[in-house]
């Protein structure tokens, strides 16, 4: 039987696979599989500045497609790059191949230039990491991690050193992209498990539906069933892009960052019903209700609060046999209620999202409304975590076509632009965004020279009010004096001009409008560099008695130490929400 090269039989499972391409840097240990890509020319590899992006990004185009995406990192510190982007694709259940080269095989546990071992560092970041030490073990062990990364919707590692990539073996791929990943099977709980769901609805008065990213692709069902039981829809962040839009039961999302309509329609009812979410916030649930959960992960069933009833299946299948079974009619007084309730927040969110001509203080509620109106119908929106992820959540309007990922649960800093790159690469033809905040931008900086260097058109929406924003307002809510979060920024549109991409600067708020139309209209990567207010105050849905005191413990020490102007500007910028909560 003839022999094959390692690394062109690695690229041609992942060519089976449909994997389309590798984002990574370069590097010796890599050597055997670039040029396997470079010789078949099947696979694009995606030159990044920085590992942590290669993983960002592969992650964004995971969970864009639902399919196979792939990111590399060379021995030692290439692939300990990889570690916090992975963490995100983990934790977000995207299926991601991470290939973590490793130093000449005759050299492990020597101490050896840059030796690290990798299967104790990805372990905990991944559903499978094996080394590969022998050429004939490759197939096999390649095999499995792709199908434990999509089966398992996590990230797969496989760690080689660069000397096996370049042997030969006698081994085969898959016999068919079939064999290689079957297709998976729709989980339906058992008719008991239905029975006994549809009886707790049955005897419930107000119902809340607290739906989550496992509703994705169960719209249609959610509805039906949000009509059926007349039951208000909350949705965590994970759920806004497959929840929000065309949806007359929608009462807004829960949560710090949420709607006072979603944390009350959560408080007010007697069963919660909850829809492939883990949402983690336990302070957020309702403390008397009944719960029932229905989850395709078992692990997730009662972990975030204690429940009544938890079923094992997708979302979507089990819905469609749960709804034949609910029987009693409802007068609707509950979710005309929470809608009253919703429309009023809603009201009150876009009051603050606007901006006097003149007054040099642009609302970042402002910048996002706009972004939202003017973006295409299909676009992509990745937004770093903070507060754009607050103007995110409660300003960018879902329609069905368009997308919204973040590091939702990973909480990093820096992953929108790289998310952004992932997305771009994965389509080509959509208008994607980064809603950026200052610090997260400058963390991955060198991304915006991957961006100019590959000809992506991705569009940079940079919050640029000077702070990390959400740290310093939470300390302020804690009674604490800001420390550690002033950021000194450059010009990031004069700078984004030096690169080589478009960029636009706004100061006041009569040039938010144009700013933003034309960096979305530019045909090429562009930047809106957008200097917004940096006490813009992001109030949760309910203020509790320990923030009041805080705040009000903060703006003492402020005014004891020198700083009594900073309160005099929080009070300004902040005028029109004062105004609605007092």
């Amino acid at each position: 039987m003839p022999k094959t090269l390692i690394a062109d039989l690695f690229v041609e499972t992942l060519e089976l696979a449909g994997v389309e391409r590798i984002y990574g840097v370069v590097g010796d240990s890599l050597n055997g599989l670039t040029e396997a890509l470079r010789r078949r020319g099947t696979i694009e590899w995606v030159h990044v500045r920085n590992e942590e992006a290669a993983a960002f990004a592969a992650g964004a185009e995971a969970q864009l497609t639902g399919k196979l995406a792939v990111c590399a990192g060379s021995c030692g510190p290439g692939n300990l790059h990889l570690i916090n982007g992975l963490y995100d694709c983990n934790r977000t259940r995207v299926p991601v191949l991470a290939i973590a080269a490793q130093i000449p095989s005759a050299e492990i546990g020597s101490n050896y230039f840059q030796e690290t071992r990798p299967e104790a560092l990805f372990r905990e970041c991944s559903v499978y990491c094996e080394t590969i030490s022998d050429a004939d073990q490759m197939p096999r062990t390649l095999d499995t991690a792709i199908r434990a990364a999509v089966g398992h919707r996590g990230v797969a590692v496989v760690a080689m050193p660069g000397d096996v990539a370049l042997r030969t073996t006698t081994g085969l791929i898959a016999r068919s992209r079939t064999a290689l990943l079957p297709e998976a099977a729709t989980i339906i709980p058992d008719q008991d498990s239905l029975a006994r769901l549809a009886a707790l609805l049955n005897d419930a008065g107000k119902v809340t539906i607290l739906a989550g990213r496992g509703c994705r692709g169960a719209h249609a069902q959610l509805v039906a069933l949000a009509g059926v039981l007349q039951a208000p829809v909350v949705h965590a962040l994970g759920g806004k892009e497959f929840v929000e839009y065309d949806n007359p039961y929608d009462v807004g999302m829960t949560g710090l960052i949420g709607f006072s309509s979603g944390y009350d329609a959560m408080m007010a009812c007697d069963t919660l019903l909850m829809l492939g979410t883990d949402f983690p916030y336990r302070q957020f649930y309702p403390e008397k209700a009944k719960v029932a959960q229905i989850d395709l992960r078992p692990e997730n069933l009662g972990r975030r609060t204690a429940i009544d009833l938890g079923l094992v299946g997708d979302v979507g299948a089990t819905i469609d046999h749960v709804l034949p079974l609910l029987t009693r009619e409802r007068d609707g007084a509950f979710l005309r209620d929470a809608r009253e309730d919703y429309a009023k927040s809603r009201k009150g969110l876009d009051e603050l999202a606007t901006g006097t001509p003149g007054s040099g203080v642009i609302h970042p509620q402002h910048v996002a409304r706009v972004v939202s109106e003017l973006a295409s119908d299909d676009a992509v929106f990745a937004c770093d975590v903070g507060t754009p992820t607050v103007w995110a959540a409660r300003y960018l309007e879902m329609n069905g076509r368009r997308r919204l990922i973040g590091s939702f649960n990973h909480g990093s800093m820096a992953n929108a632009l790289p998310q952004a790159i992932g997305a771009q690469a994965a389509y080509p033809g959509r208008q994607i965004v980064s809603l950026s905040g200052d610090g997260g931008l400058a963390m991955l900086m060198g991304e915006l020279l991957t961006v100019r260097q590959l000809g992506l058109p991705v569009k940079i929406i940079v919050f640029n009010n000077g702070t990390l924003g959400f740290v310093e307002m939470e300390m302020k809510a804690a009674g604490m004096i800001e420390t550690g979060v002033a950021l000194d920024n450059p010009d990031f549109a004069a700078m984004a001009r030096a690169i080589g991409l478009h960029g636009v600067r706004v100061t006041d708020p009569g040039e938010v409008e144009a700013g933003v139309r034309e960096v979305l209209a530019h045909p090429g990567p562009a930047l809106l560099d957008a200097v917004t207010a940096r006490t813009e105050l992001s109030m949760p849905p309910k203020i509790t008695l320990e923030q009041m005191k805080g705040f009000t413990l903060y703006m003492a020490k402020a005014v004891m130490s020198g700083r009594g102007d900073s309160i005099v500007e929080l009070g300004k910028t902040n005028a029109g929400l004062f105004k609605t909560l007092f």
